[in-house]
């Protein structure tokens, strides 16, 4: 048995589906942080699975959009953090339905 594109968009979709029902359903903020860069993870192995085993003229392009994916996931997760140390600083927890900082 070999393992083809249909296996890897299978492991990607549920990987996907883990991290998206992670988001929704942790109270923490880091949790739902987690939650995020599964999804990203998801993403990034659908990428890799179609540059490795649909023929294109460019082998090279699902690397470059992985890199780049990689690069927008880091500073998403450094600005994600910066607030949750804020939010922690001011409010002292990281729960979800705390973060009323914004309102009016």
């Amino acid at each position: 048995m070999s393992v083809d594109l249909e296996h890897y968009l299978i492991v990607s979709g549920l990987l996907f589906s883990i991290g998206l029902y992670v988001t929704l359903a942790k109270q923490s903020f880091i949790g739902v942080l987690i939650g995020i860069e599964m999804m990203f993870n998801a993403v990034n192995l659908s990428f890799i699975s179609f540059a490795r085993f649909v023929e294109s003229g460019d082998p090279i392009s699902g690397h470059v959009f992985v890199v780049f994916t990689i690069t927008v996931s880091a500073a998403e997760a450094a600005t994600a953090l910066a607030l949750a140390v804020l939010l922690y600083r001011v409010k002292g927890t990281v729960e979800v339905e705390r973060m009323d900082l914004l309102k009016w």
